[in-house]
């Protein structure tokens, strides 16, 4: 077994894994890396199962020191990462040595980093995931939904001893890809007025700093509803609702698991973790897209990976 002593840490800094799956009707919501791209990358850097338990570091402010040599992954925005102050670029695996000191600073092009370590990071599971909701107080280190804290250890019992690999060009996801994020048209489609459909789909939106792992406000041209109240019903990762101020909410990972406003549907997958790594301030747009289109989009993305 190896460790990782954690000297700084904040609390968007968490353990997370893939997600906690078969538990909604239950109450519980999913949890898991907003990014699932690059927690698949790092963890594939070094031949870990895809959904193995990483460190999602939000906007900079951890630092971790070597208790013994050992070889980690780093997936995802560049967040200023240093090893003993020289500058280390995301998308690759790297040694770190007993005694080094690796620490991301700032946000330079994205929003949320992926560190991988061999076999995954040890943490207790909590129906059937590590990953941490702390509103739900579920996951992490000690299975109780805490953020990772200066003086805890990260400990990992995978093999060390591995040829060090880099994603290429063609392999790495653009953080900086400006195109709009697909959106599959819901149930509720058609009770918006339809200058409201229209200002949806060809209207930038600005993302709000009201935004946490529950979900994100896109504001711009409120959306008018027309139909009738609804009754709660269950929402699915990447619902885009809109509340009775007409500014629509992405919900993410760990959002309520019923609610009760109108959508105009919900982000894809591919479209999800585009949005992870957009910064408050940032501008986008919405395009609407059938299931089957979405659906083999996600195939093809996922054969990458095999």
């Amino acid at each position: 077994m190896s460790r990782l002593k954690i000297e700084a840490s904040t609390p968007l800094c968490l353990l997370q894994d893939a997600g906690r799956f078969g538990v909604r009707h239950l109450g519980v919501t999913q949890g898991g890396g907003l990014d699932w791209r690059s927690l698949s990358w790092a963890n594939w850097l070094l031949g870990n199962r895809l959904d193995a338990p990483v460190i999602e570091i939000t906007l900079g402010g951890f630092t971790v020191v070597a208790e013994d040599d050992c070889v980690l992954a780093l997936a995802g925005a560049d967040l200023g990462a240093q090893l003993d102050g020289e500058a280390l670029a995301p998308w690759r695996s790297f040694r770190l040595h007993k005694g080094q000191r690796l620490q991301f600073t700032q946000p330079l092009l994205g929003a949320r980093a992926y560190l991988a370590a061999p076999g995954g990071f040890d943490a207790p599971k909590v129906l059937g995931s590590s990953a941490t909701v702390v509103r739900e107080a579920l996951g992490g280190l000690d299975g109780m939904g805490r953020p990772l804290g200066k003086g805890q250890s990260l400990s990992y019992s995978g093999n060390s001893v591995m040829l060090l690999r880099e994603l290429s060009a063609d392999q790495r996801p653009d953080l900086q890809l400006d195109a709009p994020l697909d959106l599959v048209l819901g149930a509720q489609i058609g009770e918006f007025s339809g200058q409201s459909l229209f200002d949806a789909f060809n209207n930038p939106w600005h993302l709000d700093s009201r935004a946490d792992r529950m979900g994100i406000r896109l504001l711009g041209t409120p959306l008018q509803y027309q139909g009738k109240p609804m009754i709660s019903e269950g929402i699915p990762l990447g619902a885009v609702q809109v509340p009775p101020d007409g500014q629509p909410i992405v919900l993410l990972n760990d959002r309520q698991t019923i609610g009760g406003y109108p959508r105009l549907g919900a982000l894809t997958p591919l479209a999800l973790a585009r949005l992870a790594q957009c910064l408050p301030g940032a501008k986008v747009r919405l395009r609407p897209v059938v299931q089957d289109v979405a659906h083999r989009e996600q195939v093809e993305y996922l054969s990458r990976f095999s």
